[in-house]
Formats: structure tokens, C-alpha cells, sequence
């Protein structure tokens, strides 16, 4: 660990938002490439999993990016949270934002529940944008984290930064498979399925790379970054990743998964970020 640390050290915030993010990136499309294995999916497998991708986002958003945010700001009282404040809402409204403009389709719901504007676009076209929009803020976190630990942030450590990595990349798994399975049951081929499957990812490092770049150039803006990049997670999970899990029977192994992705995220992020 301490060799990768030193690693990342040398080749500095924006390189190794881009690598990490290319990290997550490709353990997306190794989730979509499992439809060229298996036809189907279970159900419940499935939910859990899903399950398991809120829990590692809700703990990221608040072990690697909210807590750090309220630690760096100065003042006492309501003034030490208003940064972290600011950010989260600013966040959360950015993708409530593009939820409304965005042709997209959850995982799990009919076509006619498409949000965003009007269109006629494929199925398969709205899950894809769907997943993209669940993956910016993924990618905006990372990055912020590089751009953090880079500006000598005790909080916003390198070690922190490749556990959060680690735990979004963990999740992206599931998420490549949540796309590339519906795609193949609407008729597509095996590689195309693959191919649309990994794309939605494609949004992490380059959100990865503006994330550093953004507090590189802009220190004072690192804790509302954190708290943005938090507020963002927090919006998709609550708004995309829990109602998906609560439309069939497996609820259960839906939440069991929630707190699988939590607790792995939580020991992640203290037991390398500490």
C-alpha cells in the first residue's frame, strides 16, 4: 500500500484521477462482460446487488467526502457546516438538474416511466444515459479526492483517495452488468450489449480528471467540492439506486446488500484513509 501511495504521490492529482477512474471505469465494463457468459440473470442476485451499490455510495458520501469537508472548514458552530452545507444541496440540485433534462430510464421500471425531456430514443439508449448520470459524481469524487490530498489536506488523504476508489470501482461491477443484461434481453448481440454496458462509464475519468483540476486550480473551493461531490451520490442513491431494489420480492436481499456495500465501504476508506 505504502508503495502505492508513494506511486500516485509522483505522478500527481490529475494522473491519478485519470488512472483510478480508468480503474473504475474498467471494472464496469468487466461487470458488463459477463454477458458473454450467462444469458440471464437472477432476479434477486441482482437486487442485492444494486443493494450493495447504494451502500458503498452512501458510505462514501459520507466517511470520504462529507466528513473531510466539515473537518477542513474553519469557524466554530453552524459556521464550520456551512460550506459542507452549500456544497451537499449544490450537488444534490446539479443532478436533480440533469434528471430533469436527460432522456433516461431506471433499471427495473417500464418504458413509459422514462423521465427527462420527451423523446423516442430506444430503450436501451435511455438505461445507458441512466447509468452515465448515476456515474458523474462518482467520477467528481475521486478526482476531488486526488486534488484534495495533493494540496497537503491531512483529510483528504491519497490513502483515502484509492479507498474510495477501490469501493466505487467495487460497485461499478454490478453496474455494468445492470446494463448490459437488459440490453441483451431486448435483442441485441452479446458485444454490443458489452460494448453499451462498459460506455456508461466512460463519464468517470473525464469527471475524474475536472474534479482535480477544479481544486487544483481553486483551493478554497475543496470542502464544498467534497460536500457537492456527496450531495450528488446521496441524490442518485436515493432518487435511482433504492426505489430500483423495491419493485419485485427481494427487498430483503436488497437491503442485506445496502449494508454489505456500506459496512465494506466504511472499513475501506478508515482502514486506508485513516
Amino acid at each position: 500500500m505504502e508503495e502505492l501511495i508513494a506511486f500516485f504521490e509522483e505522478i500527481g492529482p490529475v494522473w491519478s484521477a485519470l488512472l483510478a477512474t480508468t480503474f473504475t471505469w474498467l471494472l464496469t465494463a468487466l461487470g458488463a462482460s459477463v454477458v458473454f457468459f450467462f444469458k440471464k440473470l437472477n432476479r434477486g442476485f441482482f437486487d442485492g446487488m444494486l443493494g450493495f451499490t447504494g451502500g458503498v455510495m452512501i458510505a462514501a458520501s459520507f466517511w470520504s467526502l462529507l466528513a473531510p469537508a466539515i473537518s477542513m472548514s474553519e469557524g466554530e458552530g453552524f459556521m464550520k457546516v456551512v460550506p459542507s452545507a452549500v456544497g451537499f444541496v449544490l450537488g444534490a440540485t446539479f443532478i436533480f438538474g440533469l434528471d430533469q433534462i436527460l432522456p433516461h430510464l431506471h433499471l427495473n421500471f417500464k418504458e413509459s416511466e422514462s423521465e427527462g425531456v420527451s423523446t423516442d430514443w430506444r430503450r436501451s439508449t435511455l438505461l445507458i444515459l441512466a447509468i452515465t448520470l448515476h456515474n458523474i459524481p462518482e467520477g467528481l469524487a475521486v478526482g476531488v479526492m486526488f486534488g484534495g490530498a495533493a494540496l497537503g489536506m491531512p483529510e483528504a488523504s491519497i490513502g483515502g483517495a484509492i479507498a474510495l476508489s477501490i469501493g466505487l470501482g467495487i460497485q461499478n461491477f454490478p453496474e455494468g452488468m445492470a446494463v448490459s443484461f437488459p440490453i441483451r434481453r431486448n435483442g441485441a448481440s452479446r458485444f454490443k450489449s458489452f460494448w453499451y454496458g462498459q460506455l456508461s462509464a466512460i463519464v468517470e475519468p473525464v469527471f475524474g480528471v475536472l474534479g482535480a483540476l477544479a481544486v487544483l486550480f481553486f483551493e478554497p473551493i475543496l470542502p464544498y467540492a467534497l460536500a457537492f461531490a456527496a450531495g450528488a451520490m446521496i441524490y442518485v442513491v436515493v432518487e435511482e439506486v433504492i426505489p430500483e431494489t423495491q419493485r419485485d420480492k427481494y427487498t430483503d436481499v436488497a437491503t442485506l446488500g445496502f449494508i454489505a456495500g456500506f459496512t465494506i465501504m466504511m472499513m475501506l476508506d478508515v482502514g486506508l484513509g485513516g
